[in-house]
């Protein structure tokens, strides 16, 4: 496996915070849709926006396994986020897949979204789900070998890409913590664009 291909596993064991960034850049598959992950946030148990925040119930379940599985979770009764689980089992620690680059099944997304732009296919998690089919079913399912697959950057794109770190979006709870993270000068990120995105 070479050092590109290896990138995504490593980011599965690395701390919450460093593992957002590593994501950055590696892809997410499910059936005939695909996309490179231009943004990312963390939450981890230590904060109060984190979902494991309360602890271990059903619902967190997932967050506190080994990492590597799916965390989906409805948001606001309408959308279905993804996210990442990471850190050893037994700490809560995810990080939320905001937005993709489309890479395979651009005219599947756009049916199944109702919109033609590239850009307004995949940029925001509840977005992204839809546009790649991602349901409630799929939570707790592994992202390695899985029915969703995390996988290596695509082919010519093995550099980490420069980020842009900013506040996390939509919570009303640690609002502060600076634990999203976007690849610089992308524009199939969500808005509010991070200040110096397009710098």
């Amino acid at each position: 496996m070479t050092a590109t291909a290896e990138r995504h596993l490593r980011a599965l064991e690395l701390p919450v915070v460093d593992a957002a960034q590593a994501l950055v850049g590696c892809t997410i598959a499910h059936g005939d849709t695909s996309g490179v992950i231009v943004e990312t946030e963390a939450y981890h148990e230590i904060e109060p926006a984190c979902h494991a925040f309360v602890g271990l119930t059903p619902r967190t379940t997932p967050l506190f396994e080994a990492p590597g599985l799916a965390y989906v979770y409805r948001s606001y009764g309408i959308h279905a986020l993804l996210n990442v689980v990471v850190e050893p089992e037994g700490v809560g620690a995810a990080v939320l897949i905001r937005a993709l680059e489309p890479l395979a099944g651009a005219d599947l997304m756009r049916e199944r979204r109702g919109r033609e732009r590239l850009t307004e296919l995949c940029s925001g998690p509840g977005k992204l789900t839809q546009a790649l089919a991602i349901g409630l079913d799929l939570d707790a399912t592994p992202l390695l070998g899985g029915p969703i697959a995390l996988g290596p950057p695509p082919p010519g794109r093995s550099d980490p890409p420069p980020l842009v770190a900013g506040p996390r979006v939509g919570i009303t709870r640690a609002v502060e913590l600076p634990w999203r993270f976007c690849a610089a000068g992308s524009r199939y990120v969500s808005r509010p664009w991070p200040r110096g995105l397009l710098a």
